[in-house]
């Protein structure tokens, strides 16, 4: 009986350790969206330097969590995200908005996705 209950308390830790991932992950990704999508206003408004900052602190928050997400998630899925950061960055530069565009929504699809991955779902389980 009482490897029932330990093998119990192991599986409740396990689940409540993945939906505090989810959680996180997803206020996280939220937050990074929303950055970039006010990033993308600003550039509209040819206010191309507060959006390159704005796109720059996202990118360093990303950056802050960098082991974080390696751990927990596809290093392959990571690393196409910090490298369509750099394309975002580059593009802010060149004061191309339709380029620009592009890739930030590029971008934003590959955060949000990342996030929906991670999501306790019967899609994810199954």
């Amino acid at each position: 009986m009482k490897r029932l209950w330990i093998a119990l308390l192991l599986l409740a830790g396990l689940l409540a350790g993945t939906l505090l991932h989810t959680w996180s992950l997803d206020g996280f990704t939220r937050g990074l969206t929303g950055s970039l999508e006010r990033a993308q206003q600003l550039a509209q408004a040819d206010r191309w330097q507060e959006a390159a900052a704005l796109t720059e602190e996202a990118l360093q928050n990303w950056s802050d969590r960098d082991v974080y997400l390696h751990v927990l998630l596809r290093h392959a899925d990571t690393d196409q995200i910090y490298a369509g950061f750099r394309e975002v960055l580059a593009l802010l530069g060149s004061g191309e908005y339709g380029e620009y565009a592009a890739a930030n929504a590029r971008l934003v699809t590959q955060i949000g996705l990342l996030s929906e991955a991670e999501q306790l779902t019967l899609k994810n389980i199954f």
